[in-house]
């Protein structure tokens, strides 16, 4: 008897303890799941704040996925999209480092591999509208832009500090101020510029005098003040850094309404056609030239058109260094050996961005979007409508418009994520012309254009710091 109960009494105790385990594992698991999705940029259903955090939300408790499963669910009218966490309002979904750090790439850093595109795969990435910054204001416009932004819409003064010797930006109340300084150009970026248009015999007053300088990519570009400066000749100059240390450069660019791309002359080729640009600039770049025989001055070669220019500077300082000295006369020979004709030798691999990814910009940079039969060409490639719109949400800033193009079917199915996407409907009409592209397709349907214009919208946590 004495036995029995003692057996008895040992399978409850086991029982009691297996269900303690139970218990203990269920609540590090929920701790950590919540931990973790609070501390890191998190992708998917469990990173969403629902659409009701959104002033004037919805508070359907039924909202919690605002993805299309079905062609048969893209036609039904979208009540609200969920709200991604105050803390992504700067995502950029395939540079985004922590989902880098968790997915635990093996990356070459000497070869640039941790700054180029690594997009998350489609079961985690971001369904949500991304929310602006706290204080937020509607954009300075261009050319007022070119000199100053609101620093509420970048709320980033380091670069401020640690380049204040470069005159890069200073902060000035609630604005941030760009006196046209840089690395290699503290005295201004017009005066630089004078200096190489003398170099290259150009005209001082018109640097693409005679048509000889129409467009520019300035690699390393900063804050994009060589840029900016240019455009006062009529030269489109493309600004082009990577999301590095100093990660918010080209945000700045873009706030200023600069042409400007994130981007890295790493292990893929620069997403330009050869013979796009006239002259490549790099001022002190921090770029290894040399390295592996030279690729990437190759590179520089596919996108310079014939007769054009790569402008290198570096500081004074640099003359007097032996290590400097080495690698100067070293780059002098390589492209003195190049003689800029290798055609023969160009050998890598074009990677285009798929049609299915994230731009690499960041949010709020664009204030018109166009996209003539884009739906219409997704639809073949197995991508959702859904996701371009809120990609095209993502990057197109408040009060900005959209441009579509499309069947009218296409088009009303669109219509149906206005107000969603907190979008405005501005127009929209039929059109008749002799693009094959504006031809009516097989089933006799029209194309329309359609134009909306996107709302500004504040989050409560943002507008309780506005107040």
């Amino acid at each position: 008897m004495m036995r029995g109960r003692s057996d008895g009494g040992q399978k409850k105790r086991l029982i009691a303890s297996l269900c303690a385990v139970a218990l203990l594992l269920c609540f590090v698991y929920m701790y950590y799941g919540s931990s973790n999705q609070g501390a890191s940029a998190e992708y998917g259903r469990s990173l969403r704040k629902l659409g009701s955090s959104y002033l004037g939300g919805d508070d359907d408790d039924n909202k919690q996925d605002g993805s299309v499963t079905s062609e048969e669910d893209s036609l039904a009218v979208a009540k609200s999209f969920p709200v991604c966490d105050d803390r992504h309002s700067e995502i950029i979904p395939c540079l985004d480092r922590n989902f880098i750090y968790q997915s635990r790439l093996k990356l070459d850093l000497s070869l640039m591999e941790h700054y180029e595109r690594h997009c998350p795969p489609p079961e985690r990435k971001f369904n949500c509208l991304i929310p602006p910054p706290s204080g937020y204001k509607v954009p300075i416009k261009w050319p007022k832009s070119r000199d100053e932004v609101w620093q509420a819409n970048i709320p980033h003064t380091h670069l401020a500090k640690e380049k204040s010797d470069q005159n890069w930006m200073v902060v000035k109340g609630d604005k941030i101020n760009f006196p046209g300084g840089g690395t290699h150009f503290h005295y201004g970026a017009d005066k630089y510029i004078a200096s190489i248009a003398n170099m290259l015999n150009f005209s001082n007053d018109v640097l693409n005098d005679e048509g000889r300088l129409r467009t520019v990519l300035d690699v390393g570009c900063g804050v994009a003040s060589f840029g900016a400066y240019l455009l006062s000749s009529d030269i489109i100059a493309m600004s082009l850094a990577p999301n590095d240390v100093h990660q918010n450069q080209i945000q700045f660019a873009l706030e200023r309404g600069i042409p400007a791309y994130l981007g890295v002359l790493g292990t893929k080729r620069l997403p330009y056609p050869s013979r796009s640009f006239e002259l490549a600039h790099c001022s002190r770049c921090r770029i290894d030239w040399l390295q592996r025989d030279g690729i990437l001055l190759l590179e520089l070669d596919r996108v310079l058109r014939p007769g054009g220019y790569f402008a290198y500077s570096s500081p004074e300082a640099y003359a007097q260094d032996e290590e400097d000295l080495r690698i100067w006369k070293e780059m002098s020979a390589l492209v003195e050996r190049m003689c800029w004709r290798i055609a023969a030798k160009r050998n890598q691999t074009v990677v285009w961005q798929k049609p299915c990814e994230a731009f690499s910009t960041y949010p709020r940079t664009y204030d018109l979007l166009h996209a003539w039969t884009v739906f219409s060409d997704i639809r073949s490639k197995g991508c959702s409508a859904e996701d371009l719109l809120i990609e095209m949400d993502r990057i197109l800033r408040p009060t900005g418009f959209v441009i579509i193009r499309d069947k009218e079917s296409v088009v009303e199915s669109i219509k149906k994520y206005m107000k969603a996407l907190h979008w405005e409907v501005v127009a929209s009409e039929k059109v008749t012309t002799g693009s094959e592209l504006d031809q009516e397709s097989e089933d006799g349907e029209s194309n329309v254009v359609f134009i909306a214009q996107k709302k500004l919208w504040l989050t409560s946590e943002s507008l309780r710091d506005t107040e």
